[in-house]
């Protein structure tokens, strides 16, 4: 399994949206996108 499916797996199983993931680690919705999307690695 690769990082961003991961990312996305674990979000979606504690029931987050990608803008409440991004307001806990107080980084923007899109940087949690672009992780989830494989854009990112960083």
């Amino acid at each position: 399994m690769e990082l961003g499916e991961k990312i996305k797996t674990l979000r979606s199983e504690r029931g987050l949206s990608q803008e409440a993931l991004a307001a806990r680690l107080e980084i923007s919705r899109q940087a949690v996108a672009k992780w989830e999307s494989g854009v990112s690695q960083s």
